[in-house]
């Protein structure tokens, strides 16, 4: 081995006819490891063991290498990748007396081509099963690529868009101002669009960096969670009607008489559902301009400390808009409550019954009523 070859930048390792290393250079002895007093002399497959094909190196005496190989060379550090020529060495008969071998360190590439490879499995894998269409526009805002199962549920093949321009097929729809702007370099996440009839849920990422694209484009079949959306906001607006109604119909104040309401409350009543009473009540009141207001309490039979406090509160807000508040059929375990409470209701009109509460504020109304005041009798009549 020459110094030319012995400093070249590649590896050259010569072997005799039986595969014994007879030149090692310098190249080799930073890329294996070993140094030339070490290698020369030994079989070259014990020296570089391969994982991969341990009898690759026999064919190095058979022809010479057209192509490279890459041979996986065991190592206890991990494998190292070497790509790899053979020559064969001849002798003045034509006779094969050994090889020599060129080549060099892949390994680093192998392994960028290994993760590239996995991640192109691996997208390969989500888009032809996860509802997505992905796609990319060049710097002329042409397609350049179009892949993911969500295409065919809108009728669309893969790549059938190559080469077409993005603006003149869907420049009318309402998302292609974030298009541009995500050409410009603005991206766009998580945007809803709607594009034959399927709802998108889209994410437009700008690649200003590369010479080529100008946008990566991924877009998800949402069209079964908007339907489901839509169907849950209908049945929650729905309920929030029946709800409604159903307040109204447990809280129904009904004007019995000029002047005269009453609002009969049946079941549990508890702070929350006192207070919307009081609203409607005090409202009731005013809307009707009512002198009296009678709550009768014949359908409740147990109220807590807080809402009798409410009801008594009740009573003193109606007093204060102009009108009496009236009690009735109060059961005894109420009555009780009230006591406990220390409420003063000598100014509140108490009665067992709903009709002896009507009776009482009819005759307060027929007092209140004015006097007919008889017509002048003209002099002389």
């Amino acid at each position: 081995m020459d110094d030319r070859t012995n400093t070249a930048p590649f590896v050259v390792i010569e072997l005799d006819d039986v595969l014994r290393i007879t030149a090692w250079n310098r190249r080799a002895e930073r890329v294996f490891g070993v140094g030339a007093n070490e290698a020369i002399g030994g079989l070259v497959r014990e020296v570089l063991p391969l994982s991969d094909d341990p009898d690759s190196w026999g064919r190095a005496l058979v022809e010479d290498s057209e192509d490279p190989r890459i041979r996986i060379i065991a190592r206890p550090d991990g494998a190292l990748h070497f790509e790899a020529w053979s020559q064969l060495t001849r002798d003045q008969e034509g006779r094969v007396i050994g090889a020599t071998v060129y080549g060099h360190d892949v390994t680093a590439r192998e392994r960028e081509v290994r993760r590239l490879g996995i991640e192109a499995r691996m997208l390969g894998v989500m888009l032809d099963n996860l509802d997505l269409a992905v796609w990319a526009l060049d710097k002329q805002s042409n397609f350049v690529f179009q892949r993911g199962k969500a295409l065919h549920t809108c009728g669309l093949q893969q790549g059938q868009m190559l080469g077409a321009n993005y603006f003149e097929l869907y420049g009318d729809l309402p998302n292609a101002d974030d298009i541009r702007r995500a050409i410009a370099g603005e991206a766009s996440l998580g945007l809803p669009s709607e594009a034959y009839d399927i709802h998108w849920l889209g994410w437009s990422l700008p690649t200003l960096d590369d010479p080529e694209l100008a946008l990566i484009s991924v877009s998800l079949d949402v069209t079964d969670s908007k339907r489901t959306e839509l169907e849950l906001r209908a049945k929650l607006d729905l309920i929030e009607r029946q709800q409604e109604v159903i307040r109204q119909l447990s809280t129904p104040i009904i004007e019995v008489w000029d002047g005269v309401i009453t609002l009969p409350i049946v079941g549990l009543v508890d702070t929350v559902r006192t207070a919307e009473i009081m609203d409607n009540l005090l409202q009731a009141v005013t809307r009707t301009r009512a002198k009296y207001a009678i709550l009768d309490l014949t359908g409740v039979e147990v109220v807590d400390t807080g809402t009798a406090s409410h009801l008594i509160r009740m009573i003193q807000a109606i007093r204060l808009l102009g009108a009496d508040g009236i009690l009735t059929g109060i059961h005894p375990t109420i009555a009780q409550t009230i006591v406990s409470l220390g409420v003063d209701l000598t100014r509140v009109a108490v009665f067992a019954k709903l009709r002896d509460a009507l009776m009482f504020c009819l005759g307060k109304l027929r007092q209140r009523a004015p006097e007919r005041v008889s017509p002048a009798v003209a002099p002389g009549t």
